[in-house]
């Protein structure tokens, strides 16, 4: 056997992204993520998924996602010293990402020993900022489109994939064969970042599949976004969006300050509640170079592409705090894109009784998250310990959606020159999955199955 590849992650489900690629001695690991969502997945951020962590030789890391990077602080508190190679943007992106999730996981197992919520005598948080810290020091940027050797007999390459800022397609060649994998596929025609990047050939394809049972909206989101805060205006209550520190809160301040330009919602003050978020907007400012024709355009006429009229920043706690006496209208942007953890979790604490807020998903809400429950029309939300009564509207959209969808992932494949040998669907639920290698096998005749976990395969 030249090389093996095992799924220790995002196979059956969405999180908790790692591949673990070996060949001749040599151990790759391809993402490095967090498991999230169900407690079950939760759970297996604690029972040690990659065997003898200090034994591995490099990290592949696709983008700074907490889904694809987020267990890298435990990975070098258990041993790892290897190098962790990913794009510049995606460096400067686990910079802030990284110390934030220790600050989190500190922040919660404080709260649960506080509070007596745990099963654990005393609650631990998985990793602290020193091993984010350790973690952050084996960071190696690589540009794209330049070919290097994360290890003797391997060569990497990373191309833009579309999805966030430094997102990769990462491409390994060892023995020979030829592995790809799709990392989290951008979109098409979509604001702020390029289009994916065409690949041309793969033995073996790791293909995502978060959407591959779905078509998104043929609009862009406008209509929902502009509805939610229409309402929050009339009402004068809040509008509350769970978003994603990264990728998703700058498509979103993009999209409302296109709106207020357009005249198309009123122009109400506007709280970005998010550290990272302020940070990762500002580090987005700084990598034009990934920015489509239209975000370039706007820089160029001497506009912020990413600030809203009234536009205000929530750096620390007590700004955040504040917001609770502050009467509406009004939008709060703040964290997790989930509702999983985050200052979003305050703000949903406080105003998910109240008639007169508004939330608004604008993102993949994963099965067993805060975010799912209110979508699937949760009449109580358990916060904090306690069960949160929801009188707020609650809508949604997936039209600001980082992922490709079905025919989106379709179109990326299609630009293959020779089908690969074999293909996988991984980070989707099953179903989606399933649909998307039903799909893939019907539309493009490839040979294609959906990873199992902890399954291994030869290449």
């Amino acid at each position: 056997m030249t090389a093996s590849l095992t799924f220790l992650g995002a196979a059956g489900t969405v999180t908790g992204a790692k591949f673990l690629l070996e060949s001749h001695g040599s151990r790759l690991l391809l993402e490095c993520g967090m498991f999230q969502g169900l407690r079950e997945l939760r759970e297996r951020n604690w029972k040690d998924p990659i065997p003898t962590p200090a034994t591995l030789s490099a990290v592949l890391l696709s983008h700074a996602h907490i889904d694809h990077s987020g267990y890298l602080p435990r990975l070098a508190r258990e041993g790892f010293a290897g190098p962790i190679f990913c794009s510049p943007g995606t460096a400067d992106l686990l910079a802030i990402m990284l110390p934030d999730a220790a600050r989190l996981q500190e922040e919660e197992a404080e709260f649960r020993n506080r509070t007596g919520a745990t099963r654990h005598a005393p609650a631990l948080p998985l990793f602290n900022p020193d091993d984010a810290a350790r973690a952050l020091g084996l960071v190696t940027t690589t540009p794209f489109d330049r070919e290097f050797s994360p290890v003797p007999g391997a060569v990497a390459r990373f191309t833009m994939s579309g999805h966030i800022l430094g997102a990769s397609v990462v491409e390994v060649v060892v023995g020979g064969r030829r592995l790809v994998y799709s990392g989290d596929l951008g979109r098409y025609d979509v604001p702020v970042m390029v289009d994916p990047a065409a690949v041309a050939s793969a033995d073996t394809l790791l293909i995502e599949s978060t959407y591959g049972n779905r078509l998104h909206p043929a609009d862009d989101g406008s209509a929902v976004i502009t509805q939610a805060v229409t309402r929050a205006a009339e009402r004068r209550g809040w509008l509350v969006i769970p978003a994603f520190a990264i990728g998703r809160t700058q498509d979103l301040l993009y999209v409302l300050r296109q709106l207020e330009e357009e005249q198309r919602v009123p122009r109400l003050p506007t709280y970005l509640d998010s550290p990272m978020g302020i940070e990762a907007t500002a580090i987005y400012a700084r990598h034009p170079e990934e920015h489509d024709a239209d975000t370039t355009k706007i820089t160029a006429s001497g506009k912020r592409p990413f600030v809203p009229e009234q536009f205000h920043l929530c750096r620390t706690s007590d700004d955040s705090k504040r917001l609770n006496a502050v009467e509406g209208p009004g939008i709060i942007i703040a964290g997790s894109g989930m509702a999983t953890g985050g200052r979003v979790l305050h703000h949903l604490r406080q105003r998910l009784p109240d008639e007169r807020t508004t939330v608004l998903f604008v993102g993949y809400q994963a099965a067993g998250t805060r975010g799912r429950l209110l979508r699937d029309g949760a009449q109580r939300l358990r916060i904090f310990g306690e069960d949160v009564p929801v009188r707020a509207a609650i809508m949604s959209t997936d039209a600001l959606s980082a992922h490709a969808d079905q025919a989106e992932i379709l179109r990326w494949l299609r630009g293959f020159k020779r089908a690969p040998t074999m293909t996988y669907c991984v980070h989707g639920e099953p179903a989606a999955a399933a649909a998307l290698r039903d799909a893939i096998e019907r539309q493009l005749g490839w040979r294609c199955a959906v990873a199992a976990d902890r399954q291994r395969i030869e290449l």
